[in-house]
C-alpha cells in the first residue's frame, strides 16, 4: 500500500479521521476492497514523498527535481518507476482478467461513462428468441483465456493521464509539443467522425427521423418478445385479411394508433421503438443541412471544414542519422563464415538451449552440432534430392521451412544449411488444416517466390494434414511441394572434400521473411546477404552484444525480433539462446523469468504480453534474481499500452534485482527491419522520455500535449535513437511522401544497408515500399536515395529521439480523421466489467459504407455472460469510444468463445474476421448497429417544391409546361368492333343461352387434376343445364329475391363456374370467395366469415365437403356458426328448369361483387356492373384475338380481380376452350402446367407470379429432363403474367431463360396490370408490341421525376412496361396532390378511363365520397370532362421506339408501385419492393423481405432460410446495403421463420398486415435489432 513507508501518525487529525471511516465502512461491507484502497490512496497522496521524475536525458538540462518543491499529486502508474505499490493492489489476483489493466484509462473510461449516465438515456435491448442464444462455443472445454495472450495481442490499455514532468521536459527545443489543443472541447452526444468541435451542438431533432412523432417518452420496459415456449400456445395467425374499410385504402394510416382498428399505442414492441426514437433526439455531429437542391450530382453531405481542426505549425523536419555503423576488424565477411569459426573453434559451446511443454530443458545445440548438421543439410540439398545428372535445388532457388514453434534446433539447421547451400529459405507456420486462417494466402506466397520443395521434419509431416490414402493434402491455393524431412538420421555425410561455398555477402537474397498485410495478402519480404549482416552488425553496436553472452527469447524465431536476435545476431557473436516456445508460456507464465534467474541471462527479448503474464504469476516464485539482465528489449515497444506494461512490470520485478534503466523499447518492422532501439543505460542515469498526447490533435495528425481533457490523452514512450548507419524521415502517410512539419505525425521512413530489398516476386508493390524518394513542401525530391517505408506512424522528440503512436495497417481513416485500432481496443477494454470478453480476442477494423469507412469492433464473448449483461456492456464501450475519441461505432459484435479466426500463434486473425463479417459467415451472438450514430454524410433530406405544372401552367395540345402530357390510350372499342351474333347480346347470360343453342356439344372448360388427366368438362349445353338447377335451388330452397348477393364458396373448378351463371340466371348477384383452409380453419374461416357479414350475402352455395366444414366443431372454435345464413349444397341438385332466367332491365345493374385483399391490407368489394362486364370481354377478345376454335390454359386463382374474369366469363364471351389447371395442383406436380402446354399445343396462357415462381425454383434445374419426357414450349405465343403490381423483371427473365431449351421464345412472357378500379388495364396482345424494358435513375424516382439512363449505369432500375394497354383504356399520369396533369418525365398516379370500369366500392357505411374521388373524378385543369378512376398505382407513360398497327410511336405504360405503400423517408418517396430486392440478395440465407415504416423508422422484416446462428449475421449486411443502395438508415431488423411474411391469392405481400402483426407482438421472432 501506499503508506508502507510512512508514519500515519503524523498525518494532520481531519485525515486520520476519514481513514478511520473507510476502515469501518470496509469492515462493514459498504464499500469493496478496490474502492477502499483507491479512496485511501487519494487521501494519503499529498503526503506521499516525491518520487524522482521522469525526464529525457538532454544535454545541459537544468530540469532537475527540487528537494524543496510543494508535494505533487499523487503519481500515476505511468509517470515514476518507484510507485510499484500502486500496482499491487491489482495485479494480486491470479486471473487472466488482469493482464490487461490499466487502472489509469479505466478512470478516464469510467468518467466518460458517467458523462452519458447524466442523460438518463434508454436504449432499447434487442430482441432474441430463447433457441437463438444457445451458441455453443468451438471448443467448450478450452481453459477461459486459452488463447487470451495471443503473439500480436499485447496488454491491451495505456496510459492516458498528462504528466506534469512531461509539460517541463518538452518545452524549449520544441516548443510545438506543449502548444495546447485549440478548440478540443468534447461533446458526449452521440458522436460521429465528422466532429468539428462546435462548442454547443445544434439541438436540433433529427429531421429525417422524428418529423412529426407524436410518441409520449417511455421509460425502460421488459423485454418484449416471449420466448417460444410461452408464444407456441398464444400465438396468434392474423387473417389473411385486415378491418372492412368502404375504400381501397386511405393515404395514411396514422389512424392506427388511436382507433380500435390499430394497435394501441401502449404495445410492448412500440414502447422499445419509443426507446429507440429517444436515443435518436440526439443531434449528430454535424447537423445536416436544411435544403435539398435537386440538380445536384453530389450524392453525400459534404463535410465543411472545421476551423477549430488543429494544424501543424512547426518547421520541416529534417532527416536524422544515426551513429555511424563502426568498422571492427574481426566482424565476418558473411553470417556462414561466423558459424564455420565458431563450429571450428568453439565446437563445444552451447548456441541453442529448447525447452519441453513443462519448461524443462529438452536439449542443447552445441555450436559444433549446429556447424555438422547444417553442412550434412547443404550437402544433401545440393546432391542427394535428384539423380547424378539432374539437380533438384540450384543457387538462388527458394525452399520452405515449415517447423513448429516448439522445435527451434530443427529450424535452426534448417537455415543455416539452406544459407550453406545458396539457396534462400522462406520460413512459414505449420499448416494444420487446410481451413487454417490464412492459408490460402501463405500459398500465394509460395506461388509468387515460386516455392516447389519444402523442409520439415519428420514428427510435423506426420502431423500434416492427409488425404484419405495417407498423402499429404494439397492445401487450397497452394503450389504443388515436394517434402524433404532434415532429421539427423536422413541427412547424407559429405565426402571428404566437399566443403561448402561460402562467398563474401552480397546483393543476393539471403532469406525471405513473410509478412501480411492489411488486407490479408502475405508477401515475401526479401533480405540479402550484406543487408543480413549489416543488421546484425547494427544490433551487435546498439545492444553491445559480446562473446559468451546468454540470451533469452520468447518470440517466434522464425521472424521478426525472434530471428534477427535469436538466430542470427546470437550466431555472429557466439551468444547463448535459450528458446521459450509459446506453448510453454501458457503453461507457465514465468518460465522466461525463471530461465534468466537460471542462466544469469544478460539479455531477454519478450513482448508486452509476456511482461503481464510474468507479473501475474510472480508471486509463485520468490527467489528469482533479475540483477543479470543489463537489456529487457520490448519488441512491440511501439504500442500505446506498452507504457503501462513496463512500468506495472518493473515495479513488481524492481524488488528482484530488475533495474529501471534495461527496459529497452524498440521500433522495427518487416521491411525496414529494426528502425530504432533505446540503448542500454547506465545505472542511475535519467530515464527516457514520456509524452501526454491529445488524441484529438492525433485523430488530425498533429502532435500536441493533452491539458484540458486527461480522459482522451495518449501516453506514449521513445523508442530511442534509429539504428546506427541509418538515415530517417516522417513523411506524410498518404499521397506522395511529402516530408512532414516537426509537430506533425507521420510514417517513418529509413535508408539503410540494414533493411529488406522488395517484396519478392511483386515488382509493382516493391516501388511504393522499398523505393520511396522522399519531397519537400514544394514537392522536390530531397535526394536521389530512396527510403525504405517501415509502416510506423510517429514523429522525432526532443534528443532525436523517436516515438512511435502507431501502425499504418491498424490506422482507420473515419472522415478525415485517423484513429488507431490498437487505441480502440484499449478504451474497450477499460469498460468494467469484464466478465462479458475475453481480453486480448478483439478485433477492430473498418468496412467501407456509404462512401466514408466505419469502425466495427468484434469480440470472443464468455459463455457465462447474459444478454443483458452483453448488451449493457457494449453500450456502455459506445458511450466511451464517443465520448474519448469523438468518433461513433458502426457495429459491434460479440461472437461465441473460439470462434474468431486465429492466427498461428493465437492472436485474431483481423482480415479473416473482416471478411466473415462481410461475407456474412461471422455467426454472431448479440450485435449491435449504430448507423444513427456515425452515418452523417446522407444526402440532405428533401424539401418538396411545387411541381411546376399547375393550373396556371399553358397548355397547348398536348403540352404541358413545355413537355409532352404523359397520357396513352388503347385501340378504339367500338370502331373495331364486328357486329358478331354475340354483339347483338348485353349480357353473359344471353351469350350463355345462344352457345347452349347454336352450338351445344361445343366444349366450354376442362378442369385437369395434378397427374394432367381431365377430371370434369363443361359443353355450353351442360354449363346452361347446370346453371338452371342452380337457379331453381336458389329460388326454391334460399328463398332469395332479385338483387340479393350470394357467396360461392369452391375450390378451383367447373363448379364456380355454373354456381356464377346459375345466380345470374336468378337475378342475384354472386360474390366467389376463397374456401377455408381445412388444415388452417383458424386463421382463414375468420376472413369467410368477413367478407359474408360485409357483402350480407342472404345465401351461401357450396360443396358437400365444404358445408360439413362450416359446421364443424372446428369452426364452431373459430366462428359462430349458428349465425351462417341458408347454405345450400349443389352437388346433387334435382333436374329442374326455373320458371323464368332474369333479364336485368338496365346493363348499369350490378353483375357480380368482386372482393379482394389490396397489398396494404384492405379488404375491399368492387361492383361490376354488366356494361362492365361485357365491355372488358370484349375489350379481352379483341386484345387476345379469342374465338371458338381457340384453346388456352389458365393457371390463376379464380376468385377475384382479371384471375376470376379469365377463369369463369371470357369463355362464354368468347366461345374459345379454357384449360383450367388450380394452382394448387403444381404442389403435387410441378410440370403440370408446362406439359399441358405442350401435350394441348397451347398458344396463349396465362398464370400468376406464385406459378411462375413455383416452375422456376422447382423445374430450373431440370430441363434436360424435361426436354427428355419431349416437352416442348415452342408453341406457346403468349404467356402473360396476372398481377396488380409492379412488373418482376427478374423471374419473367428468369422463367424465359431457364425455358428456353424447351422452345419457351424469349418474346413470349410479357405481364398484365389491373387494380381494384379497373381489372384490367393492360393486357399483352397476340399482335402488341413486344414489351419494352427501360432503365431509370433511382435518385430521380425518389423525387417523381423519370430520368432513363443506360443500363448498368450506376443507380440504375430496370422496369419492364406492363403489357399493351386494351382497347377502349385511355390512361393519364397525374400529380396525385394537384390532381393535375404531369408531363412524360414525372412520376405520377394512373388514372383510367375506360366502359369497364367498376361502378364503385360496396360499401357498408355509406361512405359515397369514397366513390366519388376514385371512380368519377376530374383533373383540376386541362380535360375538365373527362372522367377517371384513380388506380391508387403510381407509372409513368414513355414513347417508345416502336410503331403500333397504325404506324405510330406506341406509347407504353410502366408501372412502379402502389401509391398506398411507398415509403416517405427523408422528403423522398421510395418503393418497398427496391428496398426489398436489395436486401433479398444481400445473403444465402435471407428467403424473402418485407419492409415498411413506423413512426419514420425503417422496419425491415427477413426470413431466415438457414439455421438461427445466421440470424445476427444479416443485421449488418442489410443495413449495409440499404444505406449504399438507397442512402437510408434502417432502424429496425426483425427476423422470422420462413413463410411468416403474408402474402395474398396474388402473391403479393401484405406489408401492412405484417406491420400490424409486429406492433401486435404476434410474429414470435427470432431476433430483433434496434439500430441505434
Amino acid at each position: 500500500m501506499a503508506d508502507q513507508s510512512m508514519d500515519l501518525s503524523a498525518l494532520p487529525k481531519h485525515v486520520m479521521d476519514h481513514l478511520a471511516e473507510l476502515d469501518l465502512e470496509l469492515s462493514e461491507g459498504d464499500i469493496t476492497q478496490k474502492g477502499y484502497e483507491k479512496k485511501r490512496a487519494k487521501l494519503l497522496a499529498p503526503f506521499v514523498p516525491q518520487t524522482q521524475s521522469v525526464a529525457p536525458a538532454l544535454p545541459g538540462d537544468q530540469r532537475a527535481p527540487c528537494p524543496s518543491s510543494p508535494p505533487a499529486p499523487a503519481p500515476s502508474a505511468s509517470s515514476s518507476s518507484s510507485s510499484c505499490s500502486f500496482h499491487h493492489s491489482h495485479c494480486s489476483g491470479g486471473a487472466r482478467d488482469d493482464y490487461y489493466r490499466s487502472d489509469i484509462h479505466t478512470e478516464a473510461v469510467q468518467a466518460a461513462l458517467a458523462m452519458h449516465k447524466e442523460e438518463d438515456m434508454v436504449l432499447p435491448m434487442p430482441t432474441k428468441r430463447h433457441s437463438t442464444n444457445v451458441h455453443c462455443s468451438v471448443d467448450n472445454s478450452t481453459p477461459p483465456d486459452a488463447s487470451s495472450a495471443s503473439e500480436d495481442e499485447g496488454p491491451l490499455h495505456r496510459q492516458a493521464s498528462p504528466s506534469a514532468v512531461l509539460t517541463q521536459s518538452l518545452q524549449s527545443p520544441d516548443y510545438w509539443i506543449d502548444r495546447p489543443l485549440p478548440g478540443s472541447s468534447t461533446s458526449s452526444s452521440a458522436s460521429s467522425t465528422l466532429s468539428h468541435g462546435e462548442e454547443k451542438p445544434q439541438p436540433a431533432v433529427l429531421a429525417d427521423v422524428l418529423a412529426h412523432t407524436h410518441i409520449e417518452n417511455a421509460s425502460a420496459t421488459p423485454d418484449v418478445m416471449p420466448s417460444t415456449s410461452q408464444c407456441q400456445g398464444t400465438r396468434v395467425d392474423l387473417p389473411p385479411y385486415a378491418p372492412v374499410r368502404g375504400r381501397s385504402c386511405g393515404r395514411s394510416r396514422s389512424w392506427m394508433m388511436d382507433t380500435e382498428h390499430g394497435v394501441p399505442v401502449n404495445s410492448r414492441v412500440s414502447t422499445k421503438i419509443r426507446q429507440l426514437l429517444d436515443t435518436l433526439k440526439r443531434p449528430k455531429r454535424p447537423p445536416l443541412s436544411e435544403f435539398f437542391v435537386d440538380d445536384t450530382e453530389e450524392i453525400v453531405e459534404v463535410p465543411q471544414p472545421d476551423p477549430n481542426t488543429p494544424r501543424p505549425e512547426g518547421r520541416q523536419i529534417v532527416p536524422v542519422k544515426g551513429e555511424p555503423l563502426g568498422v571492427v576488424s574481426n566482424w565476418p565477411p558473411a553470417l556462414q563464415a561466423a558459424l564455420a569459426r565458431w563450429g571450428a573453434t568453439q565446437a563445444k559451446s552451447p548456441a541453442l538451449t529448447a525447452l519441453d511443454i513443462t519448461g524443462k530443458t529438452l536439449y542443447t545445440l552445441t555450436y559444433g552440432k549446429l556447424w555438422s548438421r547444417s553442412v550434412k543439410l547443404a550437402y544433401t540439398l545440393l546432391n542427394r534430392l535428384g539423380t547424378k545428372n539432374e539437380q533438384v535445388l540450384k543457387s538462388g532457388d527458394r525452399v520452405a521451412l515449415v517447423y513448429p514453434n516448439s522445435d527451434p534446433g530443427m529450424f535452426w539447421v534448417a537455415f543455416y544449411g539452406c544459407l550453406l547451400a545458396e539457396v534462400i529459405p522462406v520460413a512459414i507456420e505449420v499448416p494444420f488444416s487446410g481451413k487454417d486462417s490464412g492459408s490460402q494466402q501463405i500459398g500465394f506466397l509460395l506461388g509468387s517466390c515460386g516455392v516447389s520443395l519444402a523442409l520439415t521434419s519428420e514428427v510435423c509431416l506426420k502431423g500434416l494434414p492427409k488425404t484419405h490414402n495417407g498423402e499429404i493434402l494439397q492445401l487450397k491455393g497452394w503450389p504443388q511441394l515436394k517434402w524433404v524431412v532434415t532429421d539427423t538420421k536422413y541427412l547424407a555425410k559429405p565426402s571428404r572434400d566437399w566443403q561448402p561455398h561460402i562467398p563474401t555477402a552480397n546483393t543476393d537474397p539471403a532469406y525471405i521473411e513473410y509478412k501480411a498485410s492489411k488486407e490479408g495478402t502475405v508477401m515475401g519480404v526479401a533480405v540479402s546477404k550484406v543487408a543480413m549482416l549489416t543488421h546484425c552488425q547494427a544490433l551487435t553496436q546498439a545492444c553491445s552484444y559480446s562473446e559468451g553472452e546468454t540470451l533469452v527469447s520468447v518470440l517466434d524465431f522464425k521472424k521478426d525480433m525472434g530471428l534477427w536476435h535469436g538466430v542470427l545476431t546470437s550466431v555472429m557473436n557466439r551468444i547463448h539462446t535459450i528458446s521459450v516456445p509459446y506453448s510453454v508460456m501458457k503453461a507457465c507464465p514465468l518460465s522466461w523469468v525463471r530461465r534468466v534467474h537460471i542462466h544469469r541471462a544478460r539479455v531477454a527479448v519478450v513482448k508486452c504480453r509476456d511482461l503481464h503474464w510474468a507479473m501475474m504469476a510472480h508471486r509463485d516464485q520468490r527467489d528469482t534474481n533479475l540483477a543479470s539482465l543489463r537489456m529487457l528489449i520490448v519488441a512491440d515497444g511501439t504500442n500505446p499500452w506498452s507504457v503501462s506494461s513496463c512500468d506495472a512490470f518493473l515495479s513488481t520485478f524492481q524488488i528482484h534485482g530488475l533495474k529501471p534503466e534495461v527496459i529497452c523499447p524498440c521500433a522495427a518492422s518487416p521491411e525496414a527491419m529494426t528502425v530504432a532501439i533505446r540503448r542500454p543505460g547506465l545505472p542511475g542515469a535519467p530515464l527516457p522520455a514520456r509524452a501526454v498526447l491529445s488524441l484529438r490533435g492525433l485523430s488530425c495528425g498533429v502532435i500536441r500535449v493533452n491539458t484540458e481533457d486527461k480522459n482522451s490523452a495518449l501516453t506514449v514512450q521513445d523508442v530511442g535513437h534509429i539504428m546506427p548507419g541509418a538515415v530517417m524521415c516522417i513523411v506524410k502517410p498518404d499521397g506522395p511522401p511529402q516530408l512532414c512539419k516537426t509537430d506533425e505525425i507521420g510514417e517513418i521512413v529509413v535508408n539503410s544497408h540494414a533493411g529488406g530489398t522488395m517484396y519478392y516476386g511483386l515488382p509493382g508493390v516493391t516501388k511504393n515500399a522499398f523505393e520511396v524518394i522522399p519531397v519537400n513542401s514544394s514537392g522536390t525530391p530531397i535526394g536521389e536515395i530512396p527510403f525504405v517505408r517501415s509502416g510506423l506512424l510517429g514523429f522525432v522528440g526532443p534528443g532525436s529521439l523517436l516515438f512511435v503512436v502507431g501502425k499504418t495497417e491498424g490506422l482507420l481513416m473515419i472522415s478525415g480523421r485517423r484513429h488507431s485500432a490498437d487505441d480502440l481496443v484499449a478504451t474497450t477494454l477499460a469498460v468494467e466489467p469484464m466478465k462479458t470478453v475475453y481480453r486480448g480476442r478483439i478485433a477492430v477494423f473498418s468496412v467501407t459504407v456509404f462512401y466514408d469507412e466505419r469502425i466495427v469492433i468484434v469480440a470472443e464473448q464468455r459463455p457465462d455472460a447474459s444478454e443483458e449483461d452483453s448488451f449493457q456492456w457494449m453500450s456502455k464501450v459506445l458511450q466511451a469510444i464517443d465520448s474519448i475519441h469523438q468518433v461513433g461505432v458502426y457495429c459491434l459484435a460479440l461472437v461465441p468463445a473460439n470462434t474468431l479466426p486465429k492466427t498461428p500463434l493465437g492472436g485474431i486473425h483481423i482480415s479473416e474476421t473482416k471478411q466473415s463479417f462481410l461475407e456474412g459467415n461471422l455467426h454472431p451472438c448479440n450485435i449491435l448497429m449504430c448507423p444513427h450514430t456515425c452515418v452523417t454524410n446522407l444526402p440532405k433530406p428533401r424539401q418538396k417544391h411545387p411541381v411546376g405544372v399547375g393550373p396556371a401552367s399553358i397548355m397547348v395540345g398536348n403540352l404541358v409546361a413545355g413537355k409532352r402530357i404523359a397520357q396513352a390510350a388503347g385501340r378504339e372499342l367500338g370502331l373495331i368492333e364486328n357486329q358478331d351474333l354475340v354483339s347483338k347480346h348485353q349480357y353473359l347470360t344471353e351469350a350463355l343461352q345462344w352457345r347452349a343453342h347454336t352450338d351445344p356439344d361445343h366444349i366450354l372448360f376442362v378442369l385437369l387434376n395434378a397427374k394432367g388427366v381431365a377430371v370434369s368438362t363443361a359443353t355450353c349445353v351442360q354449363l346452361h343445364k347446370r346453371a338452371e338447377r342452380i337457379s331453381s335451388a336458389l329460388t326454391e330452397k334460399g328463398s332469395i329475391n332479385t338483387g340479393d348477393n350470394v357467396v360461392l364458396l369452391y375450390p378451383p373448378g367447373i363448379d364456380l363456374i355454373a354456381s356464377f351463371y346459375g345466380c345470374l340466371y336468378a337475378g342475384c348477384v354472386p360474390v366467389t370467395v376463397r374456401p377455408p383452409h381445412p388444415q388452417n380453419l383458424a386463421a382463414t374461416l375468420p376472413t369467410v366469415r368477413m367478407v359474408i357479414d360485409v357483402s350480407k350475402a342472404a345465401c351461401i352455395l357450396t360443396t358437400q365437403v365444404l358445408m360439413k366444414m362450416l359446421r364443424s366443431k372446428e369452426a364452431a372454435a373459430t366462428v359462430n356458426i349458428k349465425t351462417w345464413p341458408a347454405i345450400i349444397d349443389t352437388d346433387d341438385l334435382p333436374r329442374r328448369h326455373p320458371p323464368h332466367i332474369y333479364k336485368p332491365p338496365t346493363a348499369e345493374m350490378l353483375a357480380y361483387l368482386d372482393f379482394s385483399v389490396s397489398t396494404t391490407g384492405m379488404l375491399t368489394g368492387v361492383k361490376m356492373s354488366h356494361a362492365a362486364v361485357s365491355a372488358l370481354c370484349r375489350s379481352i377478345k379483341l386484345q387476345c384475338e379469342l374465338y371458338s376454335s381457340r384453346q388456352i390454359a389458365i393457371c390463376l386463382d379464380p376468385y377475384c380481380g382479371l384471375g376470376f374474369v379469365l377463369w369463369c366469363l371470357c369463355s362464354v364471351y368468347c366461345g374459345h376452350q379454357s384449360i383450367l389447371i388450380p394452382p394448387l395442383e403444381l404442389e403435387s406436380c410441378l410440370s403440370l402446367w408446362l406439359s399441358t402446354l405442350s401435350q394441348y399445343r397451347i398458344r396463349d396462357t396465362f398464370c400468376s407470379y406464385s406459378v411462375m415462381e413455383l416452375c422456376t425454383k422447382g423445374l430450373g434445374n431440370h430441363t434436360e429432363a424435361l426436354k427428355a419426357r419431349g416437352l416442348n414450349l415452342s408453341c406457346v405465343r403468349s404467356c402473360v403474367v396476372i398481377a396488380e403490381e409492379r412488373p418482376r423483371l427478374a423471374l419473367t427473365q428468369s422463367f424465359s431463360k431457364l425455358f428456353k431449351d424447351i422452345g419457351l421464345s424469349p418474346r413470349a412472357v410479357s405481364t398484365a396490370f389491373g387494380s381494384r378500379v379497373n381489372l384490367a388495364i393492360c393486357l399483352q396482345g397476340t399482335a402488341g408490341m413486344d414489351p419494352s424494358t427501360v432503365y431509370v435513375d433511382r435518385k430521380s424516382l425518389r423525387h417523381d421525376r423519370v430520368r432513363l439512363v443506360e443500363r448498368g449505369a450506376p443507380q440504375s432500375l430496370p422496369l419492364m412496361a406492363s403489357g399493351t394497354i386494351l382497347p377502349g383504356v385511355r390512361v393519364i399520369i397525374v400529380n396525385p396532390e394537384t390532381q393535375g396533369p404531369l408531363g412524360d418525365s414525372h412520376l405520377g398516379e394512373i388514372w383510367v378511363n375506360s366502359p369497364h370500369s367498376a361502378s364503385g366500392y360496396y360499401t357498408i357505411y355509406g361512405e359515397e365520397n369514397l366513390q366519388a374521388d376514385h371512380f368519377n373524378i376530374r383533373l383540376s385543369f386541362g380535360d375538365q370532362q373527362t372522367l377517371w378512376a384513380r388506380t391508387g398505382y403510381l407509372g409513368f407513360v414513355k414513347r417508345t421506339e416502336l410503331l403500333d398497327a397504325s404506324g405510330d410511336r406506341h406509347d407504353a405504360l410502366f408501372v412502379v408501385g402502389s401509391l398506398d405503400e411507398t415509403l416517405e423517408l427523408r422528403g423522398l418517396r421510395y418503393h418497398p419492393i427496391d428496398i426489398e430486392t436489395s436486401v433479398s440478395r444481400t445473403h444465402r440465407s435471407i428467403a424473402e423481405s418485407a419492409v415498411f415504416t413506423w413512426t419514420n423508422l425503417l422496419v425491415v422484416v427477413l426470413e431466415l432460410r438457414g439455421s438461427e446462428q445466421e440470424a445476427l449475421d444479416l443485421v449488418p449486411l442489410v443495413t449495409n446495403v440499404v444505406l449504399e443502395e438507397h442512402h437510408l438508415i434502417v432502424g429496425v431488423v426483425v427476423i422470422v421463420d420462413p413463410g411468416v411474411i403474408p402474402i395474398n391469392s396474388r402473391g403479393e405481400k401484405q406489408r401492412m398486415h405484417l406491420r400490424d402483426s409486429f406492433l401486435a407482438d404476434q410474429l414470435d421472432p427470432i431476433y430483433v435489432a434496434y439500430n441505434m
